[in-house]
């Protein structure tokens, strides 16, 4: 059954199409706005596989024909693996829908958006997520939506609701907000220090926003959706569950209280053989059952210590933070380097500056584009304590570190102020909550190590919650167990002054407003005094880049000297380059940027190059060399590429019958620049200069 219906948000009409397109899915909608186009497929398998976790699979897919584009790889076409862009989006549309499925819920189901137009002015993004929600809640597929999405901008002081990228462009924050009937359940984005105040009522602003997409999506679900699909909860074993609670009352409460991370898994995976062996194997089918319901069990423990005790597992208060270290300068040839620990959580973070050369080409359907800041986020299996292979970055490796880099693109000087490429890299040694944060906290120490002028110092926390019933509890600086069996996951960076970027995602229903502003409250003061452990290893970016770094001189030349400094097919800049073992950047208004290894080579570059390009002088003496002889005068190079004309009266304080009387080719003469004329012919004179060496 076909069915189009028209949503006014923000100013702008968004459009939901069924009915027409990939009509053999559970469920499909085109959703447009503008000319952007998006295409959302939901498809789940008819069986259902116990495989112990959601199979769900978000894809997302940017055509480059969207944008009248060929893709400019060698082969001409999406090459399989997904872009930055399309890894962060399909995280955005992942992070909302995962929570909402039924538990019990087993069939493998994949969700698709292929982006089939692009306006340059309405980013697909948001389309994507909100056409998957649609898609689903038409679906047969079981799923306790729907879910609604859009992204938050802040213009003059007024919140805008759908910014087009012009818009964006002028704005303070970026901020992509999702969220049920009810209430939040997703927030990620960037805002230019901006005050908890703000970030909390743009959030609500947003989730406001979104109500529309809710109602049209109950409506078209009412009238057209399939029929869900049945799921039966998974029963559980209730006198295995009450044996296995007897067994491990004990040692449960032993791990729960055990600080150490690595003790602690050690300690539950020994109490775990403990209560197989006790166990009468008739009670179970098998071992993931037993599996399952222990970790039930140390989850309710734990929660329940928090909620109704007041007992964190390390024994914190719910405010504190763990133990931090920070070290600057710790590898000896990199351009800064800085080791930042928190509790169990440890990050060697690594800058680089480069040249303009060295800028990340980005292609996307609004074009091409430079980035000039990169961070780069790694995740070794060692840092938890685990053996796999080594593949690429992961989806949670992009993620990661495109949050930790909007955190401080904020901070960035302009690239006229700091004209260098700056590359990130950030290796996690050590993980036990929140090795994101500790990647923000280690950059702003490695980019203040680099010399780079940072604007202010940015550092992050990681905020948890259980909520059990009526009783809420927010935590600072969560542990790994605290993320994994609390319900939220609320990352906060920011400067002294305000919010940077921020990331949210909840395992519940959704937060509340109070709750919201309770976890930004806590948040700040968790960022204020990590701020303040940062600040006793460096308060301040050095005044100087790294003594390994490239140095950076400008120079600026007459245009018309561009020539010589690049040469036939390039042939004198390579030389250069080769020579002084520098990179060389040549624009076309004639400004010369020098990147070279240490300042005595990027000296005697510049001298070099202002010895090709300096224009002579009237007035000035120079040495020259005698390039050719004429009846009437000689021809004298004064500089490079540039020769004047001594005519025979000019040669000496007497009459000269031949030229060659005085000079011949190849001789060296000081010569005096007596004129230049309007077309840059330059005349000369020996005997002038002989008259000035007297004086």
């Amino acid at each position: 059954m076909y069915k189009k219906v028209e949503v006014e948000i923000g100013g702008r009409t968004m459009a939901f199409e069924t009915g027409k397109l990939a009509k053999q899915t559970s469920g499909s909608v085109v959703v447009s706005c503008g000319d952007t186009m998006v295409l959302v497929t939901a498809v789940a398998e008819k069986k259902s596989k116990d495989m112990g976790f959601l199979p769900l699979t978000i894809e997302y897919q940017e055509r480059m024909y969207a944008s009248g584009r060929i893709p400019g790889n060698y082969f001409r076409r999406e090459i399989g693996r997904p872009s930055e862009k399309e890894i962060l989006t399909c995280r955005l549309i992942d992070r909302p829908l995962r929570p909402l499925f039924p538990k019990g819920y087993m069939s493998e189901t994949q969700v698709i958006t292929t982006v089939f137009s692009a306006d340059e002015e309405i980013d697909p993004d948001i389309l994507a997520m909100n056409g998957a929600s649609t898609a689903l809640a038409i679906s047969d597929i079981p799923w306790n939506g729907p879910v609604a999405s859009c992204r938050v901008g802040y213009v003059d002081g007024n919140y805008v609701l759908n910014p087009t990228k012009s818009e964006l462009d002028k704005s303070a924050m970026n901020l992509v907000v999702a969220g049920t009937e009810a209430a939040v359940v997703m927030v990620e984005g960037r805002t230019g220090e901006l005050s908890e105040k703000v970030v909390l009522e743009a959030i609500f602003f947003g989730h406001e926003g979104v109500q529309p997409l809710i109602e049209m999506q109950n409506s078209l679900a009412a009238e057209i959706g399939k029929e869900k699909r049945e799921v039966v909860p998974p029963e559980v074993n209730e006198p295995l569950k009450a044996k296995i609670e007897e067994l491990a009352a004990a040692g449960m409460e032993e791990v729960v209280t055990t600080a150490d991370k690595m003790d602690r898994g050690s300690r539950y995976d020994q109490l775990k053989e403990e209560v197989l062996t006790a166990l009468d194997e008739e009670l179970y089918k098998d071992e993931r059952e037993v599996s399952n319901l222990l970790s039930a069990y140390k989850k309710n423990i734990m929660r329940s210590r928090i909620v109704e005790q007041g007992q964190r597992l390390d024994g914190r208060g719910f405010t504190d933070v763990r133990a931090i270290s920070c070290e600057v300068g710790v590898l000896p040839r990199t351009h800064g380097s800085a080791l930042f620990t928190r509790g169990e959580t440890q990050a060697m973070v690594v800058a680089t500056l480069g040249s303009e050369r060295d800028e990340q080409h980005v292609e996307s359907l609004s074009g091409d584009s430079y980035r000039r800041f990169m961070l780069h986020y790694n995740f070794p299996p060692f840092c938890v304590g685990e053996v796999r292979f080594l593949r690429g970055p992961s989806r949670r490796d992009i993620g990661h570190g495109t949050l930790a880099r909007r955190g401080l693109e904020s901070v960035l000087p302009l690239p006229e102020d700091f004209p260098y490429t700056m590359r990130v890299a950030s290796e996690v040694l050590e993980s036990n909550g929140s090795s994101s944060m500790a990647t923000v906290c280690g950059t702003s120490l490695a980019l203040m190590d680099a010399g780079v002028p940072i604007k202010a110092p940015v550092s992050g926390v990681a905020m948890g919650l259980i909520k059990e019933g009526d009783k809420v509890v927010v935590l600072t600086d969560i542990l790994g167990d605290e993320d994994h069996l609390g319900d939220m996951d609320f990352k906060v960076v920011g400067t002294g002054e305000g919010i940077v970027a921020l990331q949210m995602d909840i395992k519940i229903d959704g937060v509340d407003r109070q709750i919201m502003s309770d976890a930004l409250a806590q948040a700040r003061d968790g960022r204020l005094h990590i701020l303040e452990k940062m600040e006793e290893a460096i308060d301040t970016p050095r005044a100087e880049v790294a003594s390994h770094a490239p140095k950076y001189v400008t120079i600026k030349i007459h245009p018309d000297k561009i020539r010589d400094i690049i040469g036939p097919g390039g042939k004198v800049i390579r030389e250069m380059t080769a020579e002084f073992d520098s990179k060389i950047d040549v624009e076309d208004d004639g400004t010369i940027k020098i990147f070279s290894k240490s300042n005595e080579s990027a000296a005697a570059l510049l001298e070099h190059i202002e010895g090709m390009t300096a224009m002579p002088e009237i007035g000035k003496i120079y040495n020259g060399l005698v390039r050719t002889i004429k009846d009437f005068g000689a021809f004298v190079q004064i500089m490079p590429g540039t020769d004047g004309m001594v005519h025979i009266s000019e040669l000496a304080d007497h009459r000269v019958n031949k030229v060659t009387d005085i000079l011949k080719e190849g001789d060296k003469v000081k010569v005096k620049v007596l004129d230049i004329d309007g077309r840059g012919r330059i005349r000369l004179s020996r005997k002038a200069a002989l008259e000035e060496g007297e004086k």
